[in-house]
C-alpha cells in the first residue's frame, strides 16, 4: 500500500477558541489544565499526608513563576540568543512563543528551593519527590499542546502513525507534504507513563517516606532520557544544531540524567 495513505493529516487551529478580541490557543490552554490537574492531586498528597491546606496552591504559584522565567531564559540564551541580543525588548515578551523545558525544570527547583525553606521549612528532596510524583501530568499536556501548535516534531518518516503538518507547508499540495515522527505524542506518552508509575511508587509502595529523593530522581532520568532519545529524530529547533552531533536539547539533558542517578544512588544509600 502506497505509504501516502498510511499517515495521518494534522490541520488543527491553534486557536481553541475566541471571546470578542481575545484567542484562547490550545497550548496555552493545555499548560493550565496540566498545572491545575497537577495542583489537584499535589493536594491530595499533602491532605493524606495531614499538611497545610494551602501548600499546594503555594507550590504552584511558585512553580508556574520558576518554570515560566527559566523556560523563557532558557530559549533566549540556548536557541535564539543570535535574535535577542539585538532584540533584548523582547526577551520578555513570552506571548510571542519561545520556551525550553530544560528551562522551566531548572526554574522550577529553584522556585522549590524557596519554597521548601521558606514556607515549608522541608528538605528539597521531600518536596521535589511529591512534586515529580504529579509532574508527569503536566508535561503532558504541554507535549500535547505544541502538537496542537503543530511544531517540534521530527524527522520524515514513512510509519503508518507519521503526521502531514499542513500548516507548515502552505504552499504545498497535500500529497507532496511529507509524513513526520508526531515527537509531540512520543514524549507525552513517555511523560504520562511516568505519571502513572509515579502514582504507582508514591500510592502503593510508599517511596515518598521509605526514600527520600528517590522520585525526584526517577522523575530526572525519566525525563531526559526520554528526551535525549527522542531528540535524534527530532528537527532541530536552531539552524546552529545542524552540525552538531549531540544537539542542544541533548547536551542540556545529560546533567539532569547525572543529578538524577545521583539522587536515586543517595536515596539507596540512605535507606540502607
Amino acid at each position: 500500500m502506497n505509504s501516502l495513505l498510511l499517515s495521518i493529516t494534522w490541520n488543527i487551529d491553534p486557536v481553541a477558541f475566541s471571546i470578542g478580541p481575545v484567542s484562547v490557543r490550545w497550548y496555552g490552554l493545555l499548560f493550565a489544565v496540566g498545572f491545575l490537574l497537577a495542583v489537584y492531586m499535589l493536594g491530595r498528597i499533602f491532605k493524606a499526608e495531614k499538611l497545610p491546606d494551602d501548600w499546594a496552591d503555594k507550590t504552584f504559584l511558585y512553580i508556574i513563576v520558576g518554570v515560566v522565567i527559566g523556560a523563557r531564559l532558557a530559549h533566549v540564551f540556548f536557541y535564539d540568543w543570535a535574535y535577542y541580543k539585538d532584540h533584548l525588548s523582547e526577551i520578555l515578551m513570552i506571548w510571542h512563543g519561545g520556551l525550553a523545558s530544560h528551562g522551566g525544570v531548572l526554574g522550577g527547583v529553584i522556585a522549590m528551593v524557596f519554597l521548601s525553606k521558606k514556607v515549608m521549612k522541608k528538605p528539597l528532596l521531600w518536596l521535589g519527590d511529591r512534586v515529580f510524583a504529579v509532574a508527569g501530568i503536566t508535561a503532558t499536556c504541554i507535549r500535547l499542546g505544541n502538537l496542537m501548535n503543530s511544531e517540534i516534531y521530527g524527522h520524515e518518516t514513512t510509519l503508518p502513525w507519521g503526521f502531514k503538518y499542513l500548516r507548515d507547508f502552505p504552499s504545498l499540495p497535500e500529497a507532496l507534504v511529507p509524513a513526520c515522527h508526531p515527537t509531540q505524542i512520543y514524549e507525552a506518552l513517555a511523560y504520562f507513563s511516568m505519571f502513572l508509575v509515579m502514582m504507582f511508587l508514591y500510592w502503593k509502595k510508599d517511596f515518598g517516606k521509605k526514600y527520600t529523593g528517590m522520585l525526584f530522581g526517577i522523575g530526572f532520568i525519566w525525563v531526559f532520557l526520554f528526551r535525549f532519545i527522542i531528540e535524534f529524530i527530532k528537527n532541530d529547533q536552531s539552524d546552529f544544531e545542524a552540525d552538531m552531533i549531540l544537539n542542544m536539547g541533548q547536551l542540556l539533558s545529560i546533567p539532569f540524567i547525572i543529578y538524577g542517578i545521583y539522587l536515586i544512588i543517595n536515596a539507596i544509600k540512605k535507606k540502607q
